[in-house]
């Protein structure tokens, strides 16, 4: 990461952390103020639209997070119904396996 793109998030992260809009003009007063010379005004403005109307501690918050898992099947129905969609759910998990078991042995080893 470039000096430049380091002072401008640090500016985002002290702008954010004070409950201040993260502005251009903000952040190049920032900069200046840290004495960091080589930052161009095009970062602070890229950095100011990217993060324009983004709560950035809510952003840092989730960071780990993802997406979240995927359901595994569709949603079930009531009564008999749902019964018979998780058996069928269960044969194409089983059938699936079955197909991932027969690719992994090709004859040829990963040394051979």
């Amino acid at each position: 990461m470039s000096t430049a793109e380091l002072a401008s998030s640090y500016a985002a992260l002290i702008l954010a952390d004070d409950g201040v809009d993260i502005t251009s003009d903000k952040l190049q007063t920032l900069i200046k103020a840290a004495k960091v010379v080589d930052v161009e005004p095009i970062w602070t403005s890229l950095f100011a639209k990217a993060l324009e109307g983004k709560d950035v501690k809510d952003l840092l918050s989730n960071v780990g997070s993802g997406g979240g898992a995927a359901a595994a099947g569709g949603p079930a129905a009531g009564g008999a119904a749902g019964g018979d969609a998780a058996a069928e759910t269960k044969e194409e998990e089983k059938k699936e396996e079955a197909a991932e078991e027969s690719d992994d042995d090709m004859g040829f080893g990963l040394f051979d």
